[in-house]
């Protein structure tokens, strides 16, 4: 009878912005969705593209590719919303697309500080090591700057408040 050793695993959301991989710990990952219309929303983090409605709750949709400096892409169909639990609260995180679902072992992951001495990649958790590739694993919970959750915050009221023609309210969500 062949004994087997329990190996410490991790199950990561890989996706895609331009030719790097990220990935996010699944257990952040409410869903995924395809993109759709992103209701802008004046005075905001130029990092969040606005908010969406997701089956009646007003989502705040960060672009990553923003966040991260990137040259700014169309949307296409591979383009997805991934919708993550993020300092407390549902944020839409938009990537180019979703590549897989992989459970690997932690041993596989190099932690960020061993790797990098500069503090402003906070965001950074480790890199994964794969066969094939290397993936950078993000930390959602600091991801989004300051200003970033400044305004998510700021789009709270949003959820509640009731607007709608003269004379007829109804809920926003």
């Amino acid at each position: 009878m062949s004994e087997k050793i329990a190996v410490a695993e991790k199950q990561l959301v890989v996706f895609n912005l331009g030719a790097e991989a990220y990935a996010v710990d699944i257990g952040m990952v409410k869903e995924i969705i395809q993109i759709q219309p992103v209701t802008r929303v004046p005075g905001v983090s130029l990092n969040v593209e606005g908010v969406i409605n997701l089956r009646g709750l007003v989502i705040p949709v960060v672009n990553l590719r923003k966040r991260f400096q990137m040259k700014q892409v169309e949307s296409n169909k591979e383009t997805r919303i991934v919708v993550v639990s993020c300092k407390e609260m549902e944020v839409g995180v938009i990537v180019d697309s979703v590549a897989e679902v992989l459970r690997i072992p932690i041993s596989s992951i190099e932690s960020a500080s061993s790797l990098f001495a500069d503090g402003n990649l906070e965001h950074i958790l480790g890199i994964v090591k794969l066969a094939d590739k290397l993936v950078i694993m993000l930390n959602m919970d600091r991801i989004l700057s300051h200003q970033d959750i400044t305004a998510v915050n700021a789009l709270e009221p949003l959820k509640n408040e009731k607007v709608g023609p003269a004379g007829k309210e109804h809920a926003l969500v």
